[in-house]
């Protein structure tokens, strides 16, 4: 199983240093991929721009927007920025795309909220329209660039539920499972779903099987963990923010070892770990157990 590592985007302690300092370290292994996820609200860096800067200053490490909340955008706009950013870094991109479920997101950018799996699927057709080198509309010129990768970048679909994975069936190369505290159970139950959906759809190749989980070893792990879980889901009201908090558990070298363990043994074939804090001893301390 591969180890891949979020950028920490939502710190406000972050600085150039800071995102410049994890890509070398990340990139000097044994990391697969690094990844950077999208919020418009809330003290969050943008996702383009972190991943293009990402993608400059590295040269192996695959570069994953997770997740692309696709239905926010124009998918024009979107096909483009995704083969400008596989441009950039040399066809090192795979894109996570989702739905997303921060109502207020959407109506920060103007973004209809309704339809958007709808929406979504539209839109996955219309890139692919584009990166296969096709005008938007008839009497248009095609959107470049063209991407490193033919066809465009691989495609992971972060669902959740049966329906919205008998969709992303149809067009995607794989799923893409986070577990807040890293459950096997949950994250066995979410490849099944996919391979299930992938066999309905008629679909002749296994989904690729990505997860995630959060994790904290820097000093007062447990504290700083269970503050920034709660933080982070604060929007869904303290009844939700403070149980799954307290629920926490990879804040220790033993129970995260245990986890990627557990993980593997999903089938899962690449895992990001998605740090509580922007402290490069997340790093170092994780390069211990590895």
């Amino acid at each position: 199983m591969k180890i891949s590592i979020c950028l920490p985007y939502m710190k406000k302690t972050i600085t150039r240093q800071t995102i410049l300092d994890w890509c070398n370290r990340i990139e000097q292994g044994p990391f697969h991929s690094l990844s950077c996820g999208e919020r418009i609200t809330g003290y969050t860096l943008e996702m383009r721009n972190v991943l293009a800067f990402a993608a400059a200053v590295t040269e192996r490490v695959r570069i994953v927007p997770s997740l692309y909340v696709l239905p926010m955008h124009s998918p024009v706009w979107a096909a483009k920025e995704i083969a400008t950013l596989d441009l950039l870094s040399n066809g090192r991109v795979t894109v996570t795309v989702g739905v997303g479920g921060r109502e207020v997101d959407y109506k920060a950018v103007g973004a209809e909220f309704g339809k958007r799996h709808e929406r979504q699927d539209e839109s996955i057709a219309i890139m692919k329209n584009i990166w296969a080198g096709n005008a938007p509309f008839e009497g248009a010129d095609p959107v470049g660039p063209t991407p490193v990768q033919v066809g465009g970048p691989p495609i992971l679909a972060g669902v959740m539920g049966p329906k919205a994975m008998a969709r992303a069936a149809q067009w995607a190369d794989g799923v893409y499972s986070f577990s807040m505290g890293g459950s096997a159970a949950e994250t066995s139950g979410f490849f099944n779903m996919a391979e299930k959906a992938w066999q309905d759809a008629g679909r002749t190749t296994a989904p690729q099987k990505v997860g995630g989980f959060w994790y904290c070893l820097a000093d007062n792990a447990e504290v700083k963990m269970k503050d920034y879980v709660y933080d982070y889901l604060q929007v869904l009201g303290d009844n939700i923010a403070r149980p799954v908090a307290n629920s926490m558990k990879n804040f220790d070298k033993y129970a995260i070892k245990d986890t990627l363990a557990e993980m593997a043994g999903t089938g899962c074939e690449e895992v990001f770990l998605c740090s509580a804090t922007d402290e490069l001893s997340e790093l170092d301390r994780l390069l211990e157990i590895l």
